[in-house]
């Protein structure tokens, strides 16, 4: 009673404050109830399409007024565990979250969505509501779920007609995106003499053991990009020659590998390997821990059988 025209900004600067932060938390909080533990929720109603993540743990929340509005979108295959081998426990991409995460520190929202190839009218209206989009679908997921790449590729490029930014486009990932890409360039300024592309056996077993010689290899294969058939090598002796093309590789030496799409280490002899890459699991090739069957060159190039070897 003894203040009767005491009011907001009578609040001491420090208590306001800390009663600011403390709303804030409050806010976040509320939020995360109402969402059910899926920031993805908002800002952007995205209810018309399935949610197949089974939560968004790690997900910052969204901003209450993001700069722009963003999605990340995946793909879940549903034949296979956990959604591919490039998923966690939860659904998303290993990846996602950190991405997302990153935009949301920017001040921009970005909210994890999954293409449903049965909803794909349905999903493409809720990318119309976006200001960018950023596609994280590994190449023959959408395939392997039973949709069609291509009818997935021109809904982004709907999408891009309209001014919503795409990243990467269909195009890109068509002209930039593959894996023998850097080998295109590799006699310019900007490239690397030993960067190359194998599409045949043959040129497979003489390059291999003369980059081998030289320096330690990233071994990938083109088929997918979640890890799997991506071999970091070296050689067990550390005998590199000085300058490319000096020497190359016996079958009987010994190298150490670690596959990419779950770190685990091998030891093998250079002929195991190359049989591996070329044959899969055979008498020649030796034991192998990998969950991958190799026969990375299987089919030619006509059916995407190549091997890209770099530094």
């Amino acid at each position: 009673d003894d203040t009767p025209n005491a009011c907001y900004n009578d609040i001491a600067p420090e208590d306001l404050a800390e009663a600011d932060r403390y709303g804030t938390i409050m806010g976040q909080k509320a939020l995360g109830f109402l969402s059910k533990g899926f920031t993805s929720s908002r800002p952007v109603d995205v209810s018309g399409i399935t949610r197949v993540a089974k939560n968004d743990l790690g997900l910052l929340p969204q901003p209450l007024v993001p700069k722009y509005k963003g999605a990340l979108a995946e793909i879940y295959v549903r034949c296979q565990p956990f959604g591919g081998s490039d998923k966690s426990s939860n659904g998303h991409r290993y990846d996602s979250i950190p991405f997302a995460n990153g935009m949301i520190k920017s001040g921009m929202s970005c909210q994890l969505i999954h293409y449903v190839h049965q909803e794909h009218e349905e999903f493409f209206d809720v990318c119309k509501k976006f200001d960018f989009i950023i596609v994280r679908c590994n190449p023959g997921q959408i395939k392997a779920d039973g949709g069609d790449q291509g009818k997935f590729d021109d809904g982004m490029r709907g999408i891009r007609k309209l001014g919503i930014q795409v990243w990467p486009s269909p195009d890109v990932m068509e002209f930039m995106g593959a894996k023998d890409a850097l080998c295109k360039v590799a006699n310019l300024n900007i490239g690397l003499e030993d960067t190359l592309a194998y599409y045949t056996v043959q040129d497979f077993a003489a390059g291999f053991k003369k980059t081998m010689a030289f320096q330690p290899r990233v071994i990938k294969q083109n088929r997918g990009s979640a890890g799997e058939g991506i071999w970091i090598i070296k050689l067990k002796s550390g005998n590199y020659c000085k300058t490319f093309g000096e020497r190359s590789c016996s079958d009987d030496e010994v190298l150490d590998l670690m596959e990419a799409n779950d770190n685990h280490s091998e030891e093998h002899t250079v002929g195991e390997f190359i049989e591996f890459c070329v044959n899969g699991r055979t008498g020649k090739s030796g034991t192998w821990t990998s969950k991958g069957t190799g026969k990375y060159l299987e089919g030619g190039k006509e059916a995407g059988g190549q091997l890209v070897d770099q530094r």
